[in-house]
């Protein structure tokens, strides 16, 4: 885990606030497939609509207020980061669930299709929970 990304206010990226409810998870995945079609990144468009809905999971199990904000940049050719902004100031942690247990594998995942490249970020009212992922390697649809 990294501790902060660089903060890159010029690059291209979509955003939205959503309800912070059960049912936000399909218009993140749907917002994170928008960016990926318009910016034709497709080789991480599963993945990242796996990071977008294990991390807006999250915050909807775990974060205060009614909404969160979800946003998907274009970092790069190839690279996009996906954030989630709540405003709990609870960091999350990355835990061994057990067999029997139905959750606590969330940031796993992420950490594991990002390469290890997400993070926190803190914020005066809240937090950024933030992964990278990258089609370098991979071929294009």
């Amino acid at each position: 885990m990294t501790e902060t990304a660089p903060f890159t206010p010029a690059l291209p990226a979509y955003t939205e606030t959503l309800l912070r409810a059960p049912e936000a998870a399909r218009d993140a995945r749907r917002l994170v497939h928008l960016a990926t079609n318009v910016w034709g990144i497709h080789a991480v468009r599963d993945a990242a609509e796996i990071v977008v809905s294990e991390l807006l999971t999250n915050a909807v199990l775990h974060a205060r207020r009614d909404t969160v904000r979800v946003t998907v940049t274009r970092l790069s050719d190839d690279r996009i980061r996906i954030a989630v902004v709540d405003l709990s100031k609870v960091r999350p942690q990355i835990r061994c669930a057990s067999s029997t247990e139905e959750s606590g594998r969330g940031l796993g995942i992420v950490a594991a299709l990002s390469g290890g490249r997400w993070g926190v970020d803190p914020l005066a009212w809240g937090k950024r929970v933030w992964a990278e992922l990258s089609a370098e390697g991979e071929s294009s649809e």
